[in-house]
């Protein structure tokens, strides 16, 4: 049921006041293990944990739409259809671009002070595996664009929230649906509750490469029993073959896929409007080739150097996402001794985190710095390319490599067992990802041990999945109406 709470005030500074953020915790006071105990357990007279179960709809709720509407403006004009049809495809699909609303719906619950660096929007679909830069895989969240420092159960939230939509999308009973949530949410608090007892480094190096990957579907088969030891080892064998085709998306890869030879020379192929080289004018061009050396300028000196060792062949836009699109991207190919030499790289605007307005700006000088340092804090492994620029015009972007053995779960064919298997792990990896960028003992001292916190966000996840779907209704509803320009399919 979704109780109906009465508008709350907004303070000077645009934050909701009950949940206004510790500023205290901005400069990272040493204290001692009872000090963070104390200020975790203090956490519960500001935001209760049996309140989180609730989701209020205020009568001044601003339209879903509307929220979504306000970011086109900065946006590529001829490319915002193409979100809107990405965002028509499902609720979950709807989901994933609307990290806007959900942003400004929480603020208007009671939400913990304390200053954890959030990934911002942690659904489902933003964690995968990725080579670290020893060459190993290692899964993480690996989408860092609205990262802050805000409510660590924010994230919590966003997560569970994901895994009911997917498994509605999916055709998939209520109960499996929640099984996975609470997978997911007892696998956060266990792990937070083991890193609150680990030192300070333990936790730091702390990472979830491919033998992990594997033990966790290992403790999922012993968990389970045997009733479902032939659906589990099915996703054992999947996630193992998923590990092979990461291994393969490599710079080489993306070469042979994204370019042709003209000329006797690698460009990038014209396939508008997702790959186009036509889209950018040499003006922009040119923008992009000064920038380019501010970017590298943010690089430690030895990668730096190693990015020296190679040269811009040529580059082109590319759409990305689904709530990104419409946001200036695109890729650069590189080439270092020769065309079989390449590395391809991409580059991504930064906007304004959707967090900005409920727990403060970021403190970075731009918002491309913002997504790196948020992503370095958070990620137990990064892109050795990792980094950002201003360009011309104030436009603010990062950079990274386009492939580098990524890969992620395919929620179009996974089965309930795979969707709670995928659960634990992204509740493992966020805890993890808590403690790099917060206090893990502050966090397991408000959780508690009593499974009031798992209760609650149980319950709040269903309810805001409702939620989300009424939204999505209004949205294809305004563009049955015509007042949203859509491109479906692409």
């Amino acid at each position: 049921m979704i109780e109906r709470r009465p508008a709350r005030k907004r303070t000077s500074a645009g934050v909701r006041g009950p949940g206004k953020l510790d500023e205290t915790a901005r400069v990272h006071p040493y204290r001692t293990v009872e000090e963070r105990v104390a200020r975790g357990l203090a956490w519960r007279e500001v935001a209760p944990i049996e309140g989180h179960a609730f989701y209020g709809i205020t009568r001044r709720r601003k339209s879903p739409v509307g929220i979504l509407r306000a970011q086109d403006d900065a946006r590529v004009k001829d490319l915002v259809p193409i979100r809107y049809g990405r965002m028509s495809d499902s609720a979950f699909k709807f989901y994933r671009g609307s990290a806007a609303i959900m942003a400004y719906d929480l603020s208007s619950q009671k939400w913990t002070p304390g200053h954890t660096q959030i990934c911002g929007d942690a659904h489902l679909s933003n964690f995968g595996v990725f080579a670290s830069p020893e060459r190993d895989l290692v899964f993480d969240v690996n989408d860092f664009d609205e990262t802050l420092p805000g409510p660590f159960e924010w994230d919590v939230k966003r997560l569970v929230v994901s895994f009911v939509l997917a498994a509605r999308d999916r055709g998939f009973k209520r109960k499996e649906a929640r099984v996975a949530v609470r997978e997911a949410l007892q696998a956060y608090t266990r792990v937070i509750a083991e890193l609150a007892q680990m030192g300070t480094l333990d936790i730091w190096y702390t990472k979830i490469d491919e033998q992990e990957l594997l033990n966790a579907v290992a403790e999922m088969r012993k968990d389970h029993g045997k009733g479902k030891a032939k659906a589990l080892k099915s996703a054992t064998e999947k996630a193992t073959t998923n590990f092979d085709k990461a291994r393969r998306k490599t710079s080489l890869k993306a070469e042979e896929k994204l370019t042709e030879v003209v000329d006797g020379h690698h460009q990038f192929r014209e396939e508008p409007p997702l790959l186009s080289r036509s889209a950018m004018t040499q003006e922009y061009r040119d923008r992009v080739q000064k920038a380019f050396s501010g970017y590298r300028a943010t690089l430690p000196d030895d990668r730096r150097r190693l990015l020296e060792r190679f040269h811009l062949v040529d580059m082109a836009q590319k759409v990305v996402g689904v709530g990104s699109v419409g946001t200036r991207a695109g890729i650069l190919l590189m080439e270092g001794r020769d065309s079989n030499d390449p590395l391809i790289l991409q580059f991504k605007e930064a906007a304004s985190s959707v967090l900005e307005p409920y727990v403060g700006a970021s403190t970075a000088s731009q918002h491309g710095q913002r997504v790196v340092e948020g992503q370095r804090y958070m990620q137990a492994a990064s892109d050795i390319f990792l980094g950002w620029v201003r360009g011309e015009g104030g436009r603010d972007f990062y950079v990274r490599q386009l492939k580098d053995m990524k890969g992620s779960a395919d929620i179009d064919t996974i089965q309930p067992i795979g969707l709670t298997a995928y659960a634990r792990l992204c509740g493992v990896t966020l805890a993890r990802a808590h403690a790099r960028g917060g206090d893990a003992i502050a966090i397991n001292a408000y959780i508690g041990t009593d499974g009031t916190f798992t209760d609650a966000l149980e319950e709040f996840a269903q309810v805001y999945a409702d939620q989300a779907e009424q939204d999505y209704g209004q949205l294809k509803q305004a563009i049955s109406d015509g007042k949203i320009p859509v491109e479906a399919g692409i």
